[in-house]
């Protein structure tokens, strides 16, 4: 083998126990530069000078480079050039970096120390000393490779860094190899060293790293083996492992349990403890025992109340089992697991639909748990599953379901149902699912689980509950900072006048200890006692029975809320459409005249049941090939009798819709002989209705529909006497009621053909044939805008559809056109046609529609309501009012938010609306930004896709002109931009937001606001249980914010700062005793007195503050004006702060010296003196404090007296028993006391009358 055939791969396949146990440098002297040089001068022409140096990529002469020799010729490019390829493959190979420290020092000592050994004349090749050997024998010129000779070996010990070495000599070439021994043991601890981390990256990948989403596949009757994860909602913060460790990290995250836990902490080091360590310990104790009992009760509520709705029961398909299905839990369900779920029943995870009880495959969901909307959905089934006989037939076929990857787009989905027969695939969309917190509405639907637990669409949309802390704490938190550094720098001065001579260090600390009172850690145990009370106190207000506090840690945010966002469906509304007026162009009816049009249906009715016998005789006669003409209200308009108008009205009504009548069949208890059944024995779409036995007025009709507007158009109808009564694909039927239900009539319709709403088009049409007379119409109703270029020439509609929607209805206009056979069938010939055509398909078929919808006849006008939660009108005044700002975040269609931001008066009267049409561009959203700029005082409607643009673009510019909108609605809104919303307000105006909502779809608003409220409704309890309040209605917030919101801010403000008091005086006094007392680090307070001055003497009394009011609820609501003060944080304040510093140091004062100057014999005198008067001063306080007596109160003052008084008699340690029952000790103390209270008795009078604050002037 030449030189120009190294085998490079040798390099590459060095184990890992040779690189770990030997490291070879290769040095070529001799001969084998003399053997390079002339197989270089054989091999090519050159010269020899020019010299040429690379350096190894480990940065020495080893291997991986090569140094080339003083003379090299360049005409050895050939095999320099192979050289240089095998140093360049032998760099790649990985070496630590110490063994390279070691091989770069070894080879520079060689280099210093022998000329002969230079190592500029080194070439560096191999991994081994056989493979070198091998190579340099193939390459060596005349010398004879079959004859191999023993190489030399010599073995130093002098290495350096005591690595052993063995140098090789081929006595054939000349060439040497040295090799170095390297540690094993450091080889063998490196590599257990890498099995640890190895295993610690696993562990943390597994158990720490976010699952990755991918898309999959879901065999249907087959197990899938892959993992997902568990079908259970959980809105707990804690497990059993995390509970202790995460609770005590957010306690100890507060500055002030830290502080006094490293005070306590101290008090094992003997050199620097004062007093027994149980005086430290005790309080840290409680508050901690609290603090955990508090959360631990939440969490176990939390956690009971997911175990409710997971333990929730679902008919899971099972071949095991004789009925066929098997119950079980919903956080037993698995991927892959076909599941029945029945109508009103929730859907427990996400599905793909495969069977309904309906021959049709469609079933009809409620979706509003999830994206808010009121309309109801279809849902259709997969066709081929839909085909099969029964539900046990799933498990015998071969199919499989290959789904997208989980995200959080509910409107989307993308999916394939694979038959392994190798028949075609079919698409799956949206359509064909159910996802998780949806409701089925009528029927029975089947399907199989593609996602679960956390991979549920309505779980990814919702955000991850996290721990609130309340703008209050925080506040305290900061003061406890700045009173930490007052502990500091008192000590600081007493070292300053005491000087650093000795253990100066030792001294300072102990000062620290002895101010650390400064500091009370019974501000924590009183305020979390407080807020529990404050809960309690909500819970039982009887003015909002059913109102739960399911967190007792923020009551004081509802009392400085700034703004207030709110759902619209089921939280403003009761999620009910009520029919309300109905206009007819000469005529108005409302709910008090409903019954005169119904008096003429009645009238009517024998006009229709002699025209049908009319028609039915001509029928009967007619030939074959002739038509019959329609009778009724038919020719000249002159001639119509009296009525017509409301009958034409109230049919289009009746015929004009997508409504089918629904009926549970173990609701029949007897079936009028009027009605007639389309569908099968287990369709939920069967038009059976429930009438008692004839002659009975009690009947009961259900009804399902896309949008709950036609229904409450239908349910009017039927109030009014024209009821519908079965309905399927192609025919619908009417039930005329008479003046004897014997003698209902049945009028029989054909549907030709159906136009389904848009939110483009706005409208929806329908085109029915009626059976006996054959006369064609077409029928239209839509909204006032579009219908108003639609219908014939009218002076009325713009002004009565202006008037309804001032009213806050939702307006329909109804139209209609009598067709021809001949027009019809021509409009069909055209209509198909568009449907089958291939390009432009959307706007061919709009195109033949809108050629029918000219000159059409106008009908009415109708103003439908979504019914209002009781008092929700007032509330929003109230709190309007009282400086809150109203959003309202919905997920349905603008129109109807416009109308309920109206009727519900969330837009004052006098307020205009800018409705900020939709933006898709960056310069779109600046002229709508600019247009609304100039509208001051409007309030603003936004829909999702415009909200989206304009944060992206114009996010602080956006903002800025929302927040200042008296109101802003924001429609189309997902669950996620709700929370968004919610963060940025919070973000760029610092203000308190609350919000407020009941369904699944508002679970991430709730969470995110500083005070999340849900509302426990119809819509199911998931956002009540993921809120901070329940409340059962909307207008319990007003009293929630004004009342307990203020409240509680009001007394937890007052609570903590005179807790903050009765630290800092007792540390005033510390503080003038160590100073008069040549600056000793000694306790005043030894024991017992320490801890019972802030528990047994003092604790209820400022405990009591908790029942303090400065206003009565008839006035916080009847004023809610008063409410504006409280969001600007005056009652906790530097401000009011400083003021209590200021009260503390003088009484401490006062009470320190006063003891000084008046005592006599001896130091237990002045203990007796100052800490009585200290005790008499804190009771009067809090006597000055109170605002509002209640008789706890008294009872409270009363005790802890009697409590002191006891214990001066008890322990003698502390008192002398003759001192305290003299003369002297009782005038000392209470001159001492009347110096410290009555100037600030002045001060509080003359303040109360000269500038009293607002809630004093309307009391």
């Amino acid at each position: 083998m030449t030189d120009n055939e190294l085998p490079l791969r040798d390099f590459d396949e060095e184990s890992e126990e040779t690189d770990s146990e030997t490291e070879l440098l290769i040095r070529h002297t001799g001969s084998s530069i003399e053997a390079a040089i002339g197989n270089g001068n054989n091999n090519g022409n050159g010269n020899n000078n020019g010299h040429r140096r690379r350096k190894s990529s480990t940065g020495y002469g080893g291997i991986g480079g090569i140094v080339g020799p003083s003379s090299v010729g360049s005409g050895s490019g050939s095999f320099l050039g192979n050289l240089f390829s095998l140093g360049s493959a032998a760099g790649q190979i990985r070496y630590r970096n110490e063994r390279s420290r070691e091989r770069a020092k070894y080879s520079n000592s060689n280099s210093s120390g022998s000329a002969s050994r230079d190592i500029t004349s080194d070439h560096t090749t191999g991994a081994s000393a056989t493979k070198l050997a091998q190579l340099t024998q193939t390459g060596a010129a005349g010398v004879d490779s079959s004859t191999p000779q023993a190489p030399y070996v010599s073995t130093e010990l002098g290495a350096p860094n005591g690595i052993g070495s063995h140098t090789v000599i081929d006595p054939e070439n000349g060439s040497s190899t040295v090799f170095y021994q390297n540690n094993r043991r450091r080889s063998k601890s490196r590599s257990i060293g890498n099995v640890c981390k190895m295993c610690l990256c696993s562990c943390w990948k597994r158990w720490f790293r976010p699952r990755e989403l991918r898309a999959r596949t879901v065999n249907l009757g087959r197990p899938n083996t892959e993992k997902f994860p568990p079908n259970e909602i959980r809105n707990q913060k804690y497990n059993f492992i995390t509970f202790l460790p995460l609770v005590l990290f957010e306690q100890f995250r507060f500055f002030l349990n830290l502080y006094f836990l490293l005070m306590a902490l101290s008090q094992f080091i003997p050199d620097i403890r004062i007093g027994y360590p149980y005086t430290y310990w005790g309080p840290l104790g409680f508050v901690l025992m609290v603090t955990i009992c508090r959360e631990a009760v939440d969490d176990l509520r939390r956690h009971q109340r997911d175990h409710e709705v997971n333990s929730q029961k679902y008919k899971r398909l099972s071949a095991a089992h004789g009925t066929g299905y098997e119950l079980v839990p919903s956080s037993k369900l698995k991927v892959g697991d076909v599941i029945i779920v029945e109508k009103n029943e929730r859907v427990p995870a996400d599905l793909i639909l495969l069977r309904t009880s309906d021959r049709s495959g469609s079933v009809f969901v409620r979706t509003d748990q999830l994206d808010g909307e009121t309309d109801w959905k279809p849902r259709l089934a997969v066709p081929y599953t839909q085909k099969l006989c029964r539900d046990a037939d799933l498990y015998n076929i071969d199919a499989s379901f290959y789904v997208e990857k989980p995200q959080n787009d509910i409107h989307s989905f993308i999916a394939t149902f694979c038959m392994t027969d190798g028949s075609e695939d079919t698409g799956l969309s949206v359509e064909n699912t159910l996802w998780a917190n949806t409701v089925v509405a009528a029927g029975t639907a089947t399907g199989i689980v593609i996602y679960t637990g956390c991979e549920t669409r309505s779980v990814m949309n919702n955000s991850q509950p996290r721990s609130k802390v309340g703008l209050l704490d925080t506040e305290i938190n900061g003061l406890t900072k700045v009173l930490f550094c007052a502990v500091l720098g008192l000590s600081l001065v007493m070292m300053m006048l005491k000087g650093f001579g000795g253990p100066w260090y030792r001294y300072m600390f102990r000062f620290v200890l002895l101010f650390s009172y400064i500091i009370p850690i019974s501000l924590r145990v009183n305020l979390d006692m407080g807020k529990a009370f404050y809960s309690w106190q909500m819970q039982n207000d009887d003015n909002i029975k059913g109102t739960v506090v399911r967190s007792t840690t923020i009551p004081e945010e509802l009392g400085r809320i700034s703004y207030v966002l709110t759902d619209k469906t089921g939280t403003l509304t009761q999620n009910e459409m009520v029919f309300k007026k109905i206009h007819l162009g000469i005529v108005s009816h409302d709910a008090d005249t409903f019954h005169h049009i119904g008096q003429i249906i009645q009238k009517l009715s024998g006009n229709i049941l002699q025209q049908q016998q009319q028609q039915g005789s001509l029928s009967s006669s007619s030939s074959a090939g002739e038509s019959i003409k329609p009778i009724m209200f038919a020719g000249n308009r002159m001639r119509r009798p009296e009525g017509w108008r409301e009958w034409e009205a109230v049919r289009a009504l009746a015929l004009c819709h997508n409504v089918t009548p629904v009926s549970d069949e173990e609701d029949n208890r007897s079936v009028s002989t009027a009605s007639t059944v389309t569908g099968g024995n287990n369709s939920p779409t069967k038009s059976v209705i429930n009438i008692e036995a004839p002659g009975s007025t009690d009947t009961e009709h259900q009804y399902q529909a896309a949008s709950p507007d036609e229904i409450a158009l239908v349910k009017w109808t039927e109030q009014v006497g024209l009821t519908l009564i079965a309905r399927d694909l192609n025919t619908m039927t009417l039930q005329v009621k008479t003046a004897t239900e014997e003698n209902d009539i049945l009028l029989h319709y054909q549907i030709l053909q159906l136009f389904p709403f848009t939110s483009e088009s706005k409208r929806m049409g329908i085109i029915v044939r009626e059976s006996k007379s054959g006369q064609i119409t077409f029928y239209l109703k839509g909204a006032d805008v579009v219908m108003s270029t639609i219908v014939q020439y009218n002076d009325w509609l713009s002004e009565e559809s202006g008037n309804m929607a001032r009213e806050g209805l939702r307006t329909l206009v109804v139209a209609k056109k009598v067709l021809t056979e001949e027009q019809y069938n021509d409009f069909e010939m055209r209509y198909n046609a568009a449907r089958l055509s291939i390009t432009d398909r959307v706007a061919k078929v709009a195109a033949v529609t809108e050629s029918l919808e000219r000159e059409m006849e106008l009908l009415c006008l109708t103003g439908v309501e979504d019914r209002l939660q009781e008092n929700v009108r007032p509330t929003l005044e109230l709190l309007r009012n009282a400086g809150v700002r109203v959003w309202m975040l919905t997920g349905d269609k603008l129109e109807t938010a416009c109308c309920i931001a109206k009727s519900s008066q969330l837009i004052g009267r006098n307020q205009g609306l800018h409705v900020l049409r939709s933006v898709k561009t960056r310069t779109e959203a600046h002229q709508e930004l600019n247009q609304f700029r100039r509208k001051q005082g409007h309030a603003l409607v936004i829909s999702g896709e415009s909200l989206e643009v304009c944060l992206q673009y114009y996010r602080l510019e956006f903002l800025e002109l929302a927040t200042a909108s008296p109101a802003v609605v924001c429609c189309r809104c997902s669950p996620t931009q709700k929370a968004q919303v919610v963060a940025l307000i919070q973000k760029h105006t610092r203000k308190r937001t609350c919000a407020v909502g009941d369904g699944g779809n508002d679970v991430s608003m709730i969470q995110q606001a500083d005070a999340g409220v849900g509302i426990e409704g119809r819509e199911g309890r998931q956002a009540s249980l993921a809120g901070d309040f329940s409340i059962p209605q909307f207008s319990h917030i007003a009293k929630l914010l004004l009342i307990h919101g203020r409240r509680s801010y009001k007394r937890s403000a007052a609570l903590s700062q005179f807790v903050i008091h009765r630290g800092l005086i007792i540390t005033t006094l510390q503080a003038v005793f160590s100073a008069v007392f040549y600056l000793s680090s000694v306790a005043l307070y030894q024991g017992f007195l320490m801890v019972g001055y802030s528990t047994l003497y003092t604790m209820f009394p400022v405990f009591s503050l908790v029942l303090d009011q400065d206003i009565t609820s008839e006035t916080a609501v009847t004023y809610p004006e008063l409410y504006k003060d409280l969001s600007k944080g005056r009652s906790l304040s530097y401000k009011t702060f400083f003021i209590w510093v200021l009260i503390s140091i003088y009484q401490g004062g006062v009470i320190m010296y006063g003891a000084l100057i008046l005592f006599v014999d001896e130091f237990i005198h002045i203990v007796a003196i100052s800490f009585s008067a200290l005790i008499m001063t804190e009771l009067i306080m809090v006597a000055l404090t109170v605002r509002t007596w209640h008789r706890l109160m008294v009872l409270a003052e009363l005790f802890s007296l009697a409590l002191y008084l006891i214990s001066l008699a008890v322990l003698h340690e502390y008192f002398d028993w003759e001192f305290i029952w003299s003369y002297d000790f009782l005038w000392k103390v209470s001159l001492i006391t009347l110096v410290s209270c009555l100037p600030l008795y002045i001060i509080k009078f003359l303040r109360k009358k000269c500038s009293p604050p607002s809630y004093l002037k309307l009391s």
